[in-house]
């Protein structure tokens, strides 16, 4: 399925003769399970994809992956975004608007948990130096790329090639762009951001699935203020912090990394880590301590 608009979704066919796009709505039978962007399904009825044809949706594949969040940290009901992707591309500005390392890091742990490839794919480079930002993320050895108007999407689009990739960031860095770069003839709107307040409309309103005209998928997906991780495990939260791990050798034995005796502050004072990383990290953790969800 490459889309879904108030019940109907579009799903991108290729047997039978040429690749098309059908038309289809979910069939009665399969109750109130949920279609997302990227699922795999089985169509009957009128699958020619001619105007004013309508097929239905009998079954859903198995899903190979599943990008997931919730509204927030305390909030149980998780939201399935995609399904079947295999690469998460964290999209951030480096100005206009500002980074939001922390928004970074929820993406992270949310792609290590879906089992999602990284790629931190930083724009408008040509406003600022982008170093600062991922010098933050090196120890992780997360993949990235930089992006400005000089250089379009080439940078990025090898990257995607023969893959099925998302792309995640806040509202205003420049999604929307890339796909329109990437996929000619997509028309993604495009919007701005607030200087004051950091805030955009969402210029993306639905997720979307775009065939890359070399190979792959790129689904664009809303602009994002908030990443909830209510539904997602401590040692996947743990493994966005690479960096950190190896400073959790001294500690005391079930130790929340939040308490006097956490070797993680020797850590840091020792110049070993970022101490914002550190701070992300306990936010994260307190957050999941919150939902009850502590994994020894």
């Amino acid at each position: 399925m490459v889309a879904i608009d108030r019940g109907r979704v579009r799903v991108h066919v290729t047997d039978g003769g040429q690749p098309r796009d059908v038309q289809a709505v979910k069939a009665r039978e399969l109750g109130r399970r949920a279609l997302v962007v990227g699922d795999r399904v089985e169509l009957v009825g009128d699958t020619s994809g001619a105007p004013d044809t309508l097929a239905r949706v009998v079954r859903v594949a198995e899903r190979v992956s599943v990008l997931r969040r919730t509204a927030d940290d305390a909030d149980p009901v998780e939201r399935v975004l995609v399904a079947n992707a295999d690469q998460l591309v964290i999209v951030a500005a480096v100005a206009d608007p500002e980074p939001r390392p922390r928004l970074i890091d929820r993406c992270l742990v949310a792609a290590y948990d879906a089992g999602l490839d990284p790629l931190l794919c930083v724009t408008k480079t040509d406003l600022a130096t982008a170093e600062a930002l991922l010098g933050a993320y090196a120890p992780l050895g997360v993949r990235h790329v930089e992006v400005n108007p000089t250089t379009g999407a080439e940078p990025l689009r090898h990257l995607l090639t023969d893959r099925i990739s998302v792309l995640v960031g806040a509202s205003g860095v420049g999604k929307s762009t890339l796909v329109n770069a990437l996929v000619p003839g997509s028309d993604r709107a495009v919007g701005r951001v607030n200087a004051v307040t950091g805030r955009g409309r969402h210029t993306s309103s639905s997720a979307v699935a775009l065939p890359l005209p070399g190979g792959g998928w790129v689904i664009d997906t809303p602009g994002v203020r908030s990443f909830g991780l209510a539904h997602v495990r401590t040692a996947s939260v743990l493994r966005a912090f690479e960096d950190l791990r190896p400073g959790t050798a001294e500690c005391p034995r079930r130790c929340s990394h939040d308490e006097p005796e956490c070797a993680l502050d020797a850590w840091v004072a020792a110049g070993r880590s970022d101490p914002a990383r550190l701070d992300s990290l306990r936010r994260l953790l307190a957050a999941r301590a919150a939902t009850d969800d502590w994994e020894s």
